[in-house]
């Protein structure tokens, strides 16, 4: 058997946002849909952050995007969730619980300061 990684495209799937503007060019709404999404149709969201890597270029591209309404305290908890499921992708991505504890560890600090929990919250 081969060491070679079988790279044959037996599927294609799309993942589409909707992104409506105000006159200032700030997002007021946001809509998402996904071929394989567990849900049918479009979808509200307040807040988007997609990041991509260019392999040629060696380099990540972000696209971050969040309605007007999204208040402070809605952000903190994305932000802290974000940063929790980071260290979950790291770790599965590279084998490296060890780092991926740093990085849970970090965004527990962050939710900590950010006061997404209190004091005597566990991770």
């Amino acid at each position: 058997m081969s060491n070679e990684t079988n790279n044959e495209i037996v599927k294609s799937s799309q993942i589409r946002f909707n992104v409506m503007l105000d006159k200032e060019n700030l997002p007021v709404q946001i809509q998402w849909d996904a071929d394989d999404a567990d849900v049918d149709g479009l979808q509200e969201s307040k807040a988007v952050i997609l990041s991509l890597w260019d392999g040629l270029q060696q380099n990540a591209l972000r696209i971050d995007l969040w309605t007007k309404d999204m208040n402070v305290e809605e952000m903190n908890l994305f932000m802290f969730q974000t940063l929790s499921t980071l260290g979950d992708t790291y770790e599965r991505a590279t084998n490296n619980p060890e780092l991926a504890k740093e990085i849970r560890e970090f965004a527990h600090h962050f939710g900590y300061k950010a006061e997404v929990f209190g004091p005597d919250h566990v991770h």
